[in-house]
């Protein structure tokens, strides 16, 4: 056989592999998606009712995590009854929080090409604004009056233990433009860091104050605890490695994740700052919790993790601030919760 004779025959054989591997893949994509349809068409594994509307007495919003009808969804639970019957609204999020009878909901809109938005809904589930995110979903919150919300999403990675990675985290106050906190100047020790290697992620708002947040800084391998002025467009580092920070009730302490396990083998800690006094307390929980923790009540925080059993599920655990008290369980099958009164 000829050179060129040869070439062709090596050409079709690799152009016909290639039909066939791409092929396999998209049978494989076809039967994961109908699987994964069909597990969210499914009874839920939950006692669950449809939610009409946010409940008039305090209650927990979360993204449920149940197998069945209703997965990936905002849903509520009487803070009261955390264990009893959900009420599972229609509006899907890979993030969520609230505030004010205000939900704040991240999406991922999976096609063939993704992408990510911004939801904010009323009490009705009703949306209300909406606009798009540059990256994968990871935190928001909301001021307790509604009137500022913060995201993160991951420009480029997927998670906090990844090196490499890179966020964007922004604030918007009412229908004005968004804030960019990577525009904002940041001090360390008194000066002006002037480096362009820096991360900022996990807002937290201070109760009462339009001004104040808080926030996470890193830059060249350092990790800081900042605090944020809206005002005068700055970030001032005031504790080393505090990440996801989530201020008190009373605006006292920060709880946070803490990094014990070093920049190539991430374990978080949960733990909690004294912001009048510096003091920090590392609590009884020994499981690797990377989430921003919620405040049950000035006594008792509220954290995600992934569920030891079964993939894609997880479960919201609660732990009082005091040291020698063990996690329990909170709500199961249950992400992403925030604390309404």
């Amino acid at each position: 056989m000829s050179g060129l004779g040869a070439g062709r025959l090596r050409w079709g054989v690799l152009l016909a592999v290639t039909v066939l591997v791409l092929a396999a893949a998209g049978v494989y994509a076809v039967g994961a998606f109908q699987r994964f349809e069909q597990s969210r068409l499914a009874e839920p594994n939950v006692g669950v009712v449809a939610g009409q509307s946010l409940p008039q007495e305090p209650f927990v919003l979360f993204r449920n995590t149940a197998t069945g009808q209703g997965y990936g969804n905002a849903a509520t639970v009487p803070l009261a009854a955390p264990g009893g019957a959900r009420a599972v609204s229609g509006q899907q999020c890979d993030r969520v929080y609230g505030a004010a009878r205000t939900v704040v909901c991240l999406r991922s809109n999976r096609g063939l090409v993704t992408t990510y938005d911004v939801s904010v809904l009323d009490d009705q589930w009703r949306q209300t604004r909406s606009w798009p995110l540059s990256g994968i979903p990871s935190r928001t919150r909301i001021s307790g009056d509604g009137s500022r919300i913060a995201t993160t999403v991951f420009v480029s990675g997927h998670s906090y233990a990844v090196a490499g990675f890179s966020t964007a985290t922004e604030i918007r106050q009412g229908t004005g433009s968004p804030v960019n906190l990577e525009d904002f100047a940041l001090m360390v020790n008194g000066e002006r860091l002037v480096s362009a290697d820096r991360n900022i992620w996990g807002v937290t708002f201070a109760p009462g104050q339009d001004d104040l947040f808080y926030a996470t800084a890193a830059s060249s391998g350092r990790i800081w605890l900042v605090r944020g002025s809206l005002d005068t467009r700055t970030l001032t580092a005031i504790a080393d490695n505090v990440e996801c920070p989530s201020l008190s009730p009373d605006g006292t302490r920060i709880a946070f994740k803490k990094n014990i396990g070093g920049p190539l083998a991430a374990h978080w800690s949960v733990a909690v700052l004294d912001l009048a006094t510096g003091q920090e307390t590392v609590l009884a929980e020994k499981r690797s919790v990377d989430d921003q923790i919620e405040w049950l009540d000035d006594r008792t925080l509220l954290y995600g993790l992934a569920d030891e059993a079964t993939s894609g599920d997880t479960n919201i655990w609660k732990l009082g601030t005091d040291p020698g008290t063990a996690p329990s369980l909170f709500i199961e099958h249950a992400w992403s919760p925030a604390v309404l009164r």
